[in-house]
């Protein structure tokens, strides 16, 4: 795949708004009506296999979006979603355990150890308007590393963030390297 195809099994609609019930209305209602009905959106969603692969606004996305959400196991099969800071780092997305308060040391966090029980996650990145025809994300699917040695991701997210310029990440690094990336743009 280029990355531009929709992805295998999955259907590009336009979605048309509801249509309001029939109802008699005066011509002054109607004229109304007929102007506050919202366009239709014409989605586009696809997946590829790398970052690389993925098309220009997808990647722009990775790269100007401030904050991930990672979606993990937990230790009963349950999901989670974390809010997190990352960078693309070549072709993984990585993030850190950083200096923010924590109730444990990093080498005990729970999405560490969840990580390590099963290595595999997700990353989504959106972008949110009230615009609903500029709505997108992208998400990142694949295997996980845990790194406690990790410079050049350490130096993606330092660059990335200024608060890491002065207390850089000195826990361990998630090196997320996608095999699949699903995206969709309104």
């Amino acid at each position: 795949m280029s990355g531009t195809e929709p992805a295998v099994g999955v259907r590009a609609l336009a979605l048309a708004p509801p249509q309001p019930a029939k109802i008699a209305l005066s011509a002054s209602a109607q004229t109304v009506s007929s102007a506050v009905q919202a366009p239709s959106l014409r989605p586009i969603m696809g997946s590829c296999a790398s970052v690389a692969k993925l098309p220009k606004w997808a990647r722009e996305l990775l790269e100007e979006a401030r904050v991930g959400r990672l979606g993990l196991t937990d230790d009963e099969q349950h999901p989670r979603v974390l809010p997190v800071t990352f960078a693309l780092a070549g072709d993984a997305l990585v993030t850190a355990v950083d200096h923010k308060r924590k109730d444990v040391p990093a080498e005990r966090l729970a999405r560490l150890r969840w990580l390590r029980a099963r290595p595999r996650a997700a990353l989504t990145v959106d972008r949110y308007d009230e615009d609903w025809s500029q709505l997108a994300w992208v998400q990142a699917l694949g295997p996980v590393r845990i790194l406690d040695d990790a410079p050049k991701a350490a130096a993606a997210l330092i660059a990335r963030y200024a608060q890491y310029r002065d207390h850089p990440p000195a826990g361990p690094v998630i090196e997320l390297t996608p095999d699949r990336l699903v995206w969709w743009k309104a």
